[in-house]
C-alpha cells in the first residue's frame, strides 16, 4: 500500500529528469528589409549538420517571389565542384518584421530560420535556431571583416551559442 503512494512522486521525478530545461528566448534582430536581403550569400561558418556533411563550402541564393522567399541552397567539394543543391522556400512568420521565416526544403516540414545579427549594410547575417541546434555566419562576400567576425564572436555567447563549435568552410564559391 505504501508502494501505491509513493508511485506518483516516483513518476514525476523519473519524467521530471527526462525533460530538459526551457531554452531562453533567442533575441532577433527588429527588422529585415528582404529586398536587401535577397542575393547570394556565402557561408563563412557554421554549427556542423547532418544536411551539410562533406560540404567545405556552401553559398545560399533568396529571391523574392509573389508570397515567400526561394531559396538555392548549394553544398561544394574539396575540388571546388557544386556537390548538392536543395531548394526551398521562406515564409516570414508574422509580427516579426521578417526577421524569423519559417523554412522548408521537405514539404510539409518547415524549420524556423531566425536572424540573430545583420551588418548594417546587409554585408552579413547570423542566422540560428530557438534551440541553438543550428547557427550559420554568412556574407554576401567573401570575407568578413576582422572587426564584424569580433563583433559576431562576442555576441553569439550572450545569446547561448558557443562559437568553438563553429565550422569555418574553407571554400568561398
Amino acid at each position: 500500500m505504501k508502494t501505491l503512494l509513493f508511485l506518483p512522486f516516483i513518476a514525476f521525478f523519473f519524467l521530471s529528469g527526462c525533460t530538459s530545461a526551457p531554452t531562453p528566448n533567442l533575441p532577433t534582430v527588429k527588422k529585415i528589409d528582404l529586398n536587401r536581403y535577397a542575393g547570394t550569400w556565402i557561408e563563412i561558418a557554421r554549427y556542423e549538420n547532418r544536411f551539410e556533411i562533406g560540404c567545405v563550402g556552401a553559398s545560399a541564393q533568396y529571391t523574392l517571389e509573389k508570397d515567400h522567399v526561394r531559396i538555392i541552397n548549394s553544398c561544394y567539394n574539396t575540388q571546388g565542384e557544386k556537390s548538392g543543391e536543395a531548394i526551398g522556400r521562406a515564409y516570414a512568420v508574422e509580427e516579426s518584421n521578417n526577421s524569423k521565416l519559417r523554412v522548408s526544403f521537405f514539404r510539409p516540414f518547415y524549420g524556423d530560420y531566425w536572424v540573430v545579427m545583420l551588418g548594417e549594410d546587409y554585408q552579413y547575417s547570423v542566422v540560428g535556431d530557438p534551440k541553438r541546434k543550428y547557427l550559420w555566419i554568412l556574407s554576401h562576400t567573401k570575407e568578413l571583416t576582422e572587426e564584424d567576425k569580433k563583433t559576431i564572436l562576442a555576441y553569439l555567447p550572450t545569446i547561448g551559442y558557443d562559437p568553438s563549435k563553429l565550422y569555418w568552410t574553407t571554400l568561398k564559391p
